[in-house]
């Protein structure tokens, strides 16, 4: 995915698909670049994340601008609106969870790391993912958290899929969110609200690198 992705990306910024331009079908890249439509679907996707391209039903994907992307959008929301939401709630909510969280909530937390840290299914992670965001949101005590988490769930859903494809994010995930559980389980607030902010930290900085990384060299597909 990440050659397609690179090789697509490239194409575009060099002006080989003009902006307006439709690009090849999903059956034509995937014979172009000898890979399955799943993975040239994969490719789409992220492309429109980045704001390289629309797709329009029925009709196809066109190039929507030629350069880099500074704020990709997941979904309904841009990746701005999903950084600024998260430090104003996900932050201070870890830091409730830490002392509001009940021994049923530090269960599921405790299986979701296990199941995460098992799971080699970039969708099955991502599943997973929300849920663990969600868990959290709920061991605050305050409903109207997990209500916010559960309605930007698909974004996040969406940002994940893309960092780990591109990023490698999950082994890292795996390993802030087991300090953020610990720091919960330990009733310790300050800590919670530590290692929830280091872990929003390197998810926007892994987003920074995939969207500034160099993608102007030329693609060495024919």
């Amino acid at each position: 995915m990440e050659a397609v992705l690179a090789g697509l990306r490239g194409a575009i910024e060099r002006g080989d698909y003009a902006v307006g331009g439709k690009l090849p079908s999903e059956a034509a890249l995937s014979a172009e670049f000898e890979v399955s439509r799943s993975v040239v679907r994969e490719a789409l996707r992220a492309l429109q994340a980045l704001g390289l391209t629309v797709s329009r039903p029925g009709k196809g994907t066109f190039v929507a601008a030629a350069g880099p992307v500074e704020n990709p959008v997941f979904g309904d929301y841009s990746a701005r609106d999903l950084f600024e939401v998260r430090r104003h709630v996900e932050i201070p909510v870890a830091g409730y969870a830490a002392l509001r969280r009940g021994q049923d909530d530090l269960d599921l937390l405790e299986h979701l790391l296990d199941k995460m840290g098992a799971e080699t299914d970039n969708t099955g992670w991502v599943a997973l993912d929300s849920l663990f965001h969600i868990t959290i949101a709920q061991a605050s005590g305050n409903p109207a958290f997990g209500k916010v988490i559960e309605e930007i769930r698909d974004a996040l859903s969406r940002q994940s899929s893309f960092l780990n494809q591109l990023g490698d994010r999950q082994a890292e995930s795996n390993a802030e969110h087991a300090e953020i559980v610990r720091a919960i389980a330990d009733g310790a607030e300050a800590a919670a609200v530590e290692a929830m902010t280091r872990h929003l930290d390197n998810v926007e900085r892994t987003l920074e690198t995939i969207v500034r990384k160099d993608a102007h060299r030329p693609s060495e597909h024919p």
